[in-house]
């Protein structure tokens, strides 16, 4: 897999995975005081883009959308979709 792959990959995936955290955070505040809150379909689709990392990290150390199964669901299937597409992408790399 060439270098130039591998740190878009992670710039990618560092991005989301912060700019997601950053979002739970920024939504418990608002929660908090009853301001105005981010929409949970924003929250879904920054995880399936690759921000579930931040995301899980988002819900344990805010304390955040915990009671809510289909938020720790969306993580999961994101991070099945991510892994299975990296496996892919560097099987296939390999073979060529």
């Amino acid at each position: 897999m060439s270098s130039f792959l591998i740190k878009t990959l992670c710039i990618w995936y560092s991005f989301f995975s912060l700019f997601l955290f950053i979002l739970y955070g920024v939504d418990k505040a608002q929660a908090k005081i009853n301001g105005r809150r981010i929409p949970e379909k924003t929250l879904h689709i920054f995880s399936i883009a690759g921000g579930f990392l931040g995301g899980l990290m988002g819900m344990r150390i805010f304390h955040h959308k915990t009671r809510k199964p289909i938020f720790l669901l969306i993580i999961a299937i994101s991070f099945i979709i991510h892994i299975t597409f990296l496996s892919v992408l560097v099987s296939t790399l390999a073979h060529n």
